[in-house]
């Protein structure tokens, strides 16, 4: 359902038809960049079983980490609302950052200036190449929804928010915000 331009900043809500990709299923993903040599989004609703702090014991931190999508798992990313804090960053959109100076994060996270409510580490990212985000839209893969969270989007609960997000979709969507993921367990 295409129902707005793509831009950075959007939010993508997996459709409840796509089933049994451990990736994808009831995503949600800020589409962290949109040109037409490509997309790169991070998927916001997937916490893995690390902190940033098993990943890298130097930074003394209990923050979550996140499934940010299948590519390049082996990196690790991040996304922030305080860019007078973390120099170098990207501006999303709506208060909501992209990456900046890594080692300037680690001292700041350290030294107690920045809290989970401010950023968010992902292991890899979500991307497509030209003109592949468009036709999953065609294919019915994704609903574009505009961020009306804006920056808190980063304090909201990973668990219930594709739930959330496919409630405010209403009409034919209500009823799946409580069919089990996988509809063979019903």
């Amino acid at each position: 359902m295409i129902s707005e331009k793509l831009q950075k900043g959007q939010l993508l809500i997996a459709e409840p038809s796509i089933i049994g990709d451990l990736s994808f299923n009831r995503s949600v993903i800020l589409l962290a960049d949109h040109t037409d040599e490509g997309s790169v989004g991070f998927i916001l609703n997937k916490p893995l079983d690390y902190t940033i702090n098993d990943l890298l014991p130097e930074i003394e931190a209990s923050f979550k980490i996140y499934n940010g999508g299948p590519v390049e798992q082996d990196n690790l990313y991040f996304i922030h609302t305080i860019p007078e804090l973390i120099t170098d960053s990207i501006e999303i959109s709506n208060g909501i950052f992209w990456g900046g100076d890594f080692e300037l994060t680690k001292s700041l996270i350290n030294e107690g200036k920045i809290s989970k409510e401010n950023i968010r580490f992902f292991l890899g990212y979500t991307g497509w190449d030209a003109n592949q985000l468009e036709t999953e839209l065609q294919a019915n893969s994704w609903i574009i929804t505009s961020n009306n969270h804006q920056s808190a989007i980063l304090s909201k609960s990973s668990n219930q928010f594709w739930k959330e997000k496919i409630m405010e979709l209403g009409g034919e969507y209500i009823i799946w915000s409580n069919a089990p993921e996988n509809p063979i367990l019903n």
